[in-house]
């Protein structure tokens, strides 16, 4: 099964992503927002980290949504158009200045240590990314006259809202119309939707996706697969039982390319092993295993294997390096705070080669 990747010369971007961008305000190290005296200010959102890191990478990327015409919203803009994310195909709408509509969403995350998990509060209601409608984005003109080679989204911004899941409906149908590569992240969020809801709104969508991504309970929760064996706390994962739930998911939905799966075995909140597997034309291609992975912060990891996994593909590497590039990437990613890469090619390939954090004079 060869992947059919639109070329360069006919496309302007690489890479375009759809979902909601947020505000998050953490306290610093590993203190309690109920203690905070002092808050960092981080921009990230699922779909967006993607466009970022990728851009990072040396991509053309771009990012689609909504966001109010306000600091908040210009925030974000400025973060994306710092490292090159297109940013034209977000659209801005007037603030009311009391956020009852079309404001910007919020989270405040506490980073773990130790025992302590960490902990995510959202404050996203009546955000502007949430009510996004069918006809505000042409999709004909991205898609088909611009050119996009791949599309990334995700159950995060599908769970927003009816409209938006109508959204990602429209996108992707209009992605593959134009033979677009399509990749669907589909970390479920229990605080968004239900597993119920997850299932009725993502089964019928799947048959325009091309890469499916997620971890063991995102495939159980969205799409009614279950990786048997696994430790509720997750300190063990038997990828031979990923396997298999693959190969059932991959008897329902055979015209799926690529099925894409990270490894995070919890030992505390600063020490993870971390890996990923990846499920492409047939086989089976496993990361190198980061054991003991010291983390700074783990939000963003997932999309970092992402942004690495696609890399590979546009620029035509085999499977079983693309899998090392996102597991690497990853595992990278999580040495930083905020969401969003701080991470170069060059670090990626120097860990991918087996370099050491011995340091660089």
């Amino acid at each position: 099964m060869t992947l059919s990747i639109r070329d360069q010369v006919s496309c302007q971007f690489d890479m375009v992503s759809l979902g909601e961008c947020m505000i998050r305000l953490s306290p610093p190290g590993h203190e309690r927002l109920e203690f905070a005296r002092h808050l960092e200010v981080w921009v990230g959102g699922g779909e967006y980290n993607v466009a970022y890191s990728l851009a990072r990478l040396g991509l053309r990327t771009g990012w689609v949504s909504k966001l109010p015409q306000n600091s908040l919203g210009r925030l974000i803009l400025n973060h994306g158009r710092a490292v090159g994310v297109d940013m034209q195909h977000v659209v801005l709408v007037p603030y009311d200045g009391v956020g009852k509509q079309n404001r910007c969403g919020l989270n405040f995350t506490e980073v773990g240590t130790g025992l302590r998990s960490s902990v995510t509060m959202y404050d996203r209601g009546h955000s502007a990314a949430s009510q996004m409608s069918p006809g505000e984005i042409n999709w004909e003109e991205l898609f088909q006259k611009k050119g996009v080679r791949w599309l990334h989204l995700g159950g995060i911004f599908t769970a927003l809202s009816e409209s938006t899941a109508q959204v990602t409906a429209e996108a992707i149908e209009a992605a593959k119309k134009a033979g677009t590569i399509v990749s669907y992240d589909l970390n479920f969020r229990s605080k968004l939707w239900s597993s119920e809801k997850a299932r009725e709104i993502t089964k019928p969508l799947v048959q325009y996706m091309d890469f499916v991504i997620g971890n063991e309970e995102d495939f159980q929760k969205v799409l009614g697969f279950e990786v048997e064996g696994v430790d509720e706390r997750l300190l063990q994962l038997p990828i031979e039982n990923y396997k298999r739930m693959v190969g059932r998911l991959m008897e329902s939905f055979p015209h799926l390319k690529g099925v894409g799966t990270t490894l995070r075995e919890v030992v505390s909140g600063l020490i993870n092993h971390w890996s990923a597997i990846l499920f492409y034309d047939g086989a089976f291609y496993e990361s190198q295993r980061y054991e003991n992975l010291e983390i700074e912060d783990r939000v963003g990891g997932g999309d970092g294997f992402s942004s690495g996994l696609i890399y590979g593909f546009l620029n035509g590497k085999p499977p079983s390096e693309c899998v090392d590039l996102g597991a690497t990437h990853g595992a990278i990613l999580q040495s930083t705070r905020g969401d969003t890469s701080m991470i170069t090619l060059d670090e990626v390939l120097h860990v991918m080669g087996g370099g050491t954090a011995r340091i660089k004079r």
